[in-house]
This record gives C-alpha cells, structure tokens and sequence, in this order.
C-alpha cells in the first residue's frame, strides 16, 4: 500500500499584512478550528503577521510534543484573515491531486496526531520542525475517490450547522419573551417568593459533595470528602438553589445553580434557597433569570466588601424582576426546556462528526487495496 509525502502536495506561503488591510486576528484550537485570538495585541505591530486567505492552511507546530495534537486548521471563509508570524501558512500545490478538505480530514484523524507527536524533537515544548512535517506520510487516492469522501463529510457538517442556526430561533424566542415580560410586567419584589434553607447533613445520609460553577451548574467538588466532617453541610434538594456568595475574582459572574439531580451537599458558606409556592414562582423560570447576563451585572453591581465583595442574602431578596402568571411561566419554561435539549443534541452531532473521519479513511484503504488486489 502506497504512502506519500505530504511535502510532496503542499508549499509554504508567507503572505505578509505588510499594508494593513486585515485587521481579523485568528488563532487555532486543539481541535483544529480557527477562533479568535486571546493575544492583547495592543501595541503590536501586525504588519508583520500572517494573511491567511480562503483554502490555505495554517499551523502552530510548536507545541504537538506537550499538547499531543497538532492544532492545524483550513481556512474556509472568503474574506482573509490574520495568524501569528509563528504560524506556519502552507496551500495544496495542485488540486487536481489532492483536495485541500480531503487533506484536512487526514489531519483529523487520531493516527495522524500521534504520528505528528511521534515526529517531535526532544525540546521542553515538544516541536514539530517543517521538513518533519514534510515528510510525515498519508494514502493519496485518484482525486474522484477523494470527492466522494469529502462530499459525505461536508453533507454531515452541513446538516449539523443547519440545525446549529435553527437554534438561534430559539434563542430569541426565549430572550424576546423575556424582555416583553419585563416591559409589560409591574416587577416584583423576589423576597416575597424565596425562603432559605439551612438544613444540614448530622444524620451523615448524604454524601453528594457539590460545588457550583460560573456556568451556572452544579459540579462535583473536588474536596477529599473523605477527610471532611460532612455533618456541617448544607443540604440542597431537587428544585432548590444554591449560590455563593462571593462574586470578586469570579469572571464577572454570579456563581449559582438550581439542583436537578438528586439530593447534595455544599458548603456551609454557600446559601441554599428555594421558591415558598410553586403555584406562584416555578425555579425553573427562575433560573432563566439568573442565566441573563444581565443578572450577572446586577449581582456584580450590588456587591459590596472591600477585599472581598459579596452578594448577600439580603442582597438576593431585594432583586426585583417580572413574575407573570404560572401559565405564562410554563410556556416559557418549556421553550426553555425544547431550546437546551437541541444544543445537546447539536453538541452531540458535533462530537460524532469529528470521529467519523477514522471511519471515513478507513473507507479509503480498503477502497486502495481492492484496486490494488484487482490491479495485481
């Protein structure tokens, strides 16, 4: 079976921003998608950076030994964009030989990563040199081979990103109907519909060490429970919240979370409330509210403390928001519900894309040494 040199199909570019026109700085994940740079670049001269057009490639081949990967990406969009001048920019020689998305999808497969961690040097990042690269190996099929697996690949990411848009509806279904709500609504004062709970752990039935998230969700601590006294920890049960109080060095955010599981525990500095009748406030509408970012800033605002700043108990009693009928908060609720069961599910079409490529090379071996076996 033949193996080719990827040097052999592809040649370095070094396009220079050298006039300025691109301003759109991009670098590239683990997962080997372009996202926008994290740099501060205030300051920094881009002229000397990369331009990146539509069908080329770019690469960091500076860390493959410590991340095991090689962020590597193609650049699909038309408008061109800039990379770090450590980035390697390389384009496929001739089309007729070999496809740029053919290619990509080699690079996605977790034999090629290993083979590229294989290929380091011995430095503390673990680099990749280009000629190494270069002489890395991958099954070349006649072009039409090639067509056909990229034409299977991009079928599935285009039904993936259609159903990815089809969430945005949603989306501003549930933010419209929010901000209607607050317009039409006389706010209410939301220490009328909470009560505290401080009941705690002395019996030792639960063992559900929790923490809480900046994204909102409930996490399992990493504390060593085994050495903790659990007897001091607050119960949280289903439909009930828990918050920490603390909002300095917290990324801007409010940590809080509503239990949707089984019973837990938190610590005792975390506040644990819940809704006094939910014939008049359900937790789940609730819980829409504090997702807002909105709400983050509110709670940010209303902190108070000098090393660190705190959102208190009585802080919380005070927010004041719409609270409509119990009707209007099902619906909204249960569109809620619809839109966070498609981003899973989105999620998972994602994930199942990405390992399809394996699957897919391995259609274009057997399909090489069938001819081969017919051709001897």
């Amino acid at each position: 079976m033949n193996y080719k040199r990827i040097g052999d199909y592809i040649k370095l570019i070094d396009n220079r921003n050298s006039e300025m026109k691109v301003s759109n700085l991009l670098g590239i994940n683990i997962t080997k998608n372009f996202m926008p740079s994290v740099a501060n670049i205030s300051g920094v001269d881009l002229s000397r950076y990369k331009i990146i057009k539509k069908g080329q490639f770019a690469t960091n081949i500076m860390h493959v030994g410590r991340d095991e990967r090689l962020p590597i990406g193609l650049y699909e969009y038309d408008q061109p964009a800039i990379v770090s001048p450590a980035y390697m920019t390389f384009e496929v020689i001739n089309e007729d030989e070999i496809l740029p998305e053919y290619l990509m999808i080699e690079f996605h497969r977790p034999e090629f990563d290993r083979l590229a961690w294989y290929y380091c040097d011995s430095s503390v990042r673990g680099g990749l040199e280009w000629e190494r690269f270069c002489e890395m190996k991958i099954q070349v099929p006649k072009v039409e081979v090639q067509r056909k697996y990229v034409n299977l690949y991009k079928g599935l990411i285009s039904n993936q990103q259609t159903y990815e848009k089809s969430l945005a509806d949603l989306q501003l279904i549930c933010d419209s109907y929010i901000e209607k709500l607050i317009q039409a609504e006389k706010p209410k004062l939301l220490g009328d519909y909470i009560e505290q709970s401080d009941e705690r752990n002395y019996d030792l039935k639960i063992d559900n060490l929790l923490g809480i998230s900046v994204n909102k969700v409930f996490i399992e601590t990493r504390s060593q429970k085994e050495k903790l006294d659990l007897t001091g920890y607050k119960i949280v049960k289903p439909r009930e919240f828990g918050y920490v109080s603390v909002t300095s060095r917290n990324g801007e955010k409010i940590s809080i979370a509503l239990l949707n599981g089984e019973a837990g525990l938190l610590s005792s500095t975390y506040i644990v409330f819940r809704s006094k009748d939910y014939n008049q406030l359900l937790p789940e509408y609730l819980y829409l509210w504090f997702s807002r970012s909105e709400f983050d800033r509110y709670a940010r605002f209303h902190s108070w403390g000098s090393a660190r700043e705190t959102f208190d108990w009585s802080d919380m009693r005070n927010v004041k928001l719409p609270i409509p009928d119990i009707k209007t908060q099902e619906a909204i609720v249960t569109i809620y519900h619809t839109l966070e069961a498609r981003k899973r599910i989105n999620e998972q079409l994602k994930n199942t894309i990405k390992p399809l490529c394996p699957v897919l090379m391995k259609g274009v071996v057997e399909n090489l040494s069938k001819t081969a076996t017919i051709g001897n």
